[in-house]
C-alpha cells in the first residue's frame, strides 16, 4: 500500500511516516497541497492521502476538492489529519470528498482504526511497539 503525507510541518510528516511505516505502508511526503498534487501526477497513484488543512500555497480543503476533480484519482481515499476541530469544518472537508477526518492531537492506533473505517488497514498494528498516549500536533 501507498499512502501520501501532505502537511507542512515536517515533525508531522515524520511521526505519520513512522507510525504508516511500522504497518509497512510506503509512504511520500509533500509539504503542502500543490506539491502533492505535483506527486500524485508523478506517481504512483496512493491509496491514501492524509491531509492537514493549513498549508501555505494550496490549503487542505482546497488540495481535497482538487484531487476529487480527477475522475481517475477518485478511488484515492482521503483523510483530514488536522486541528480543525470545529463540527462545521468536518462536514465542509466530508462535502469536498474527504472520506475520513482525524483530529491532532493523536494516537498511531487511531490512525489504525481510520485505515480500518476505509478499508486499508494493513494486518500488522503499530499496538506492538506503540507507547500510548497521544501525539502533538
Amino acid at each position: 500500500m501507498h499512502a501520501l503525507v501532505v502537511d507542512d510541518s515536517r515533525a508531522m510528516r515524520s511521526l505519520l511516516r513512522q507510525i504508516l511505516g511500522r504497518l509497512g505502508i510506503d509512504v511520500a511526503e509533500a509539504a503542502d497541497g500543490r506539491a502533492a498534487i505535483d506527486a500524485v501526477v508523478a506517481g504512483p497513484l496512493p491509496d491514501v492521502a492524509l491531509v492537514d488543512w493549513h498549508m501555505p500555497v494550496m490549503d487542505g480543503l482546497e488540495l481535497v476538492t482538487e484531487m476529487r476533480r480527477h475522475k481517475e484519482w477518485r478511488h484515492m481515499a482521503i483523510m483530514m489529519v488536522t486541528t480543525e476541530s470545529e463540527h462545521e469544518n468536518m462536514v465542509r472537508a466530508l462535502l469536498a470528498g474527504a472520506n475520513e477526518y482525524l483530529i491532532k492531537p493523536f494516537s498511531a492506533d487511531a490512525v489504525l482504526e481510520k485505515l480500518s473505517l476505509l478499508g486499508l488497514a494493513p494486518e500488522a498494528t503499530p499496538a506492538s511497539d506503540h507507547q500510548g498516549g497521544e501525539y502533538l500536533p
